[in-house]
């Protein structure tokens, strides 16, 4: 089961390091800036994809993690 839990760790750091960045910079949202942070984007494609390949590896990290816990 620590051989599932660290694969899905891995797996979930390198998909949310793929995702696109949101924001225009730090600062932006530091400094109060108007950036369109909280904007109804849509996701389309490969954006969409990883973006729910990321909910759905972070819920199987969650669900391994609270089994582990129970054993």
């Amino acid at each position: 089961m620590e051989v599932v839990l660290i694969i899905v760790s891995v797996l979930l750091i390198t998909v949310v390091l793929l995702q696109s960045d949101k924001s225009e910079s730090a600062s932006n949202i530091l400094l109060g800036a108007s950036s369109e942070l909280f904007a109804n984007r849509k996701e389309r494609g490969f954006e969409l994809f990883i973006s729910r390949f990321t909910l759905i590896l972070g819920i199987i990290f969650f669900v391994i993690c609270v089994i582990m816990s129970l054993l």
